[in-house]
Parts: C-alpha cells; structure tokens; sequence
C-alpha cells in the first residue's frame, strides 16, 4: 500500500501555549474522551486511519501536556498525563495509544536530547500542535545506520511503528553493526526516502495507526541524532522504558475500567435475569453481585498500584541527574506491579462481564467485544510473565529488574 497524507500543519503558526490547572486538564481530557466515545464502535468497526480522530486530539490542546512551559507547553507532571490516558483509554484505547506515545516522545526528547534539541523540538511541536509517531521497535534490526559525512544514512524496514501514519515527526532507530547498537534520532516525516504503510491488520487497537516504515537512504544529520551507537546510558536516561511501561499499564487499565462501566450500564438496563435466579432484575441475583464485585476488586487493585507507581516515576524523574541506578531499580519494581495487575483486570473484564451480561450482549451492534479485543492485542506488547519473574526474582534475591528495552 502507498504511503498515506499525513496532516497538513496549519499554515499560521499557533499561539503559545498557556498552562492548565490539573482540574483544566483532567475536564478536557473529559470532553475528549466524550467525543471519541461517540464514534468509538464505528470507528473499530471501520479500522483504518484514524484522521477526524486525532484532529480532534490535536485540537483538545493535549498534545503540548508534558512539554515544559518554557517550550510552550504545558508543563504537567505524570501523573497528570496518565490520569488523562486512562480516561481516554475508557472510551477508545486505540486513541489513547496514539495518544499516549506521541507523549513518549515527549519523554524520549526530554531523556535522551539536548538542551537545544528540546528547545527546537518542543516549541515547534506547541506552537504547530505537531503529532508524534515512532519507528523505533528495539527488536526490529532489519533497518540500518550507515556512518555518512555530517550524520547517519538509514536503510531497511521497521515495523510496528505506533502513530507513524498521519505523524508530523518521529522518534526512529536503525541497528549499526559495528557498534552492535542502535542510533536514535528524530525524522520529520516527509524526509526524503521515509515512507510509511499502513499494514496494521489486528483484531484489536485498529486504529493505532500503526504501520511499517521504510527508510531508503535517508539522511539523518547529526544534530537530530538523540542516542548514537554505543552510548552509555545513564539511570536518568533508562527511565524512559518505564515511562512506556506505564503507558502500557494505563491503557489496560483504561480498557478494564471502561468494560466495568458498559458492562454494568447492560446488566441494569437490559440484561436479563437467569432462569430460576428468583429474582425481577439481574443486579439483584447473588451471584452476578458476587462476580462484580471480584470484578470491581480487580480494577481497584490495579488503580492503587498504579498510581503508585506513577508518584514513583514521578520523583524519580525529578531527581534529575542525580538518580542512582538503586531509585531506578524500585521504579521499574513499581511499574512492573502495576503493568501485571492492569493487564489482568484488563483481560478479566473485558471476558467476564460477559457472563453477566448474557447472549445478547455479543450483538456486533454493541461493539462490546472491543474491549477484549483491544485488551488481548496491547497485552502482548511485552510478556507479562517476564515482569513476574522481574517480581520473584526481586523478592527472593532483591535484584531488581535489570535495564532494557521492556523493563
């Protein structure tokens, strides 16, 4: 398939961005989540470019959230950020996925860049209301960086690219051999010889705009390179895999809080009760309350954690430089915790509430099955049985999760 438009940028520059109270914050991300609820069962049905979509992202002012104030952002902290994840993953978790990684971008210039590519980067993504892909999968080495004079030339494909249809910038990667490492830099992606295919065809999170891009000669210069082979990095840099971790974490939690609510809003107002259950209304049979209420554990079990979690990441993010690889380590404990029980609590309800809610609720005009559907797909980003042998292994011998890609 040939490469898709992307978003025209507006052709007068936007004024800058004023900063929001968190109750400003979460009553757009409100609004938002409203919105795209409204066309959430069309849209997963269609698949497909999620264009109007994240025009209406783009236009919520979101976008520039976790950009410092004197870039022209915002200036939220992130536990601000993921509150409005969530809630958006309860209406649309594929749109929060787009969401949410352009706003790992955001954290991958704010860990990785310099002083001057922040500058740059970020007061043109405020002033523009740029939207932020990737083509930076670690596993995929198929593409490569060639030393060139004044930079890198990338070449190859790299797949499962999140947010890279319809983007204006990108975080990339290529492998460099002899390094045995990768470059990491930043592409505009209308650069000469990127092009982006739109081939994500899973039965969950359609509209990730997710794809794969290939790079042909491209020339990547020096002062966009974030990361270049070999480098070392330090603890400060390597919370940027817990900052997506946590991404994860929010959007299965997103997705579980927001089966609860359709699945309970069926069960009071047109599920019916079992044969011989005695009883006039399903919310009145023991035993579909029993089963709710495992349910409602499960979510709050991963609310807690989580959030948790998140004031973790938080002051360790704020320690700056000064983070030791120690505090590092109970980050990633923390993030671990809460991407386990957020998957779980998303997978059990988004099944479960099935059972309670009857046949009828399989009807395809529902679109009720998004919620698995979307759960099971984003669940398999990373195995969560490696987060649980990070977590046994941190309780026998209190080592915690070594550094990568995931953890």
């Amino acid at each position: 398939m040939d490469s898709l438009p992307i978003d025209r940028l507006p052709t007068a520059e936007a004024p800058r961005v004023h900063t929001l109270s968190r109750d400003d914050v979460l009553a757009a991300a409100d609004r938002l989540a409203t919105r795209l609820a409204q066309t959430a069962v069309a849209r997963d049905a269609a698949g497909g470019h999620a264009a109007e979509a994240r025009a209406d992202i783009r236009d919520s002012g979101l976008l520039a959230l976790t950009i410092p104030v004197d870039h022209g952002g915002h200036g939220a902290d992130w536990p601000t950020f993921y509150a409005t994840l969530r809630r958006l993953a309860q209406a649309d978790s594929a749109l929060a996925h787009l969401y949410g990684f352009h706003h790992l971008q955001m954290a991958t210039l704010l860990l990785y860049g310099t002083p001057e590519q922040q500058r740059r980067h970020f007061v043109e993504t405020a002033e523009q209301r740029l939207f932020w892909g990737n083509a930076l999968n670690p596993l995929d080495q198929r593409a490569l960086a060639l030393e060139a004079p004044g930079g890198w030339v990338f070449n190859g494909p790299k797949s499962f690219a999140s947010g890279s249809v319809g983007s204006h910038r990108m975080v990339v990667s290529a492998w460099q051999r002899e390094a045995q490492s990768l470059v990491i830099a930043v592409t505009p992606t209308l650069r000469p010889g990127v092009r982006v295919r739109l081939d994500w065809d899973a039965f969950g999170q359609k509209q990730t705009d997710s794809g794969t891009v290939d790079f042909e000669r491209v020339e990547i210069p020096h002062e966009d390179v974030l990361v270049p082979p070999g480098a070392v990095h330090t603890p400060r840099m390597t919370l940027r895999p817990l900052v997506s971790q946590l991404i994860m974490a929010n959007l299965y939690l997103g997705i579980a809080q927001g089966a609860f609510a359709e699945g309970r809003r069926y069960t009071l107002e047109q599920a019916r009760p079992w044969a011989g259950s005695g009883v006039v209304r399903p919310a009145e049979d023991p035993i579909v309350q029993h089963r709710y209420g495992d349910l409602r554990l499960a979510v709050r079990a991963a609310e807690a954690v989580t959030d948790e979690a998140q004031r973790t990441l938080q002051a360790a993010l704020d320690r700056g430089d000064a983070l030791r690889a120690a505090e590092r380590g109970a980050v990633a404990v923390a993030a671990a915790e809460a991407k386990v029980l957020a998957h779980r609590a998303a997978m059990d309800v988004s099944a479960q509430f099935f059972e309670l809610a009857g046949a009828r609720a399989t009807s395809s005009r529902l679109g009720l099955d998004r919620f698995w559907r979307n759960a099971r797909v984003h669940t398999l980003h990373d195995p969560v049985d490696v987060k649980l042998r990070d977590l046994g292994r941190h309780a026998l011998l209190d080592l915690p999760p070594e550094p990568g890609s995931y953890s």
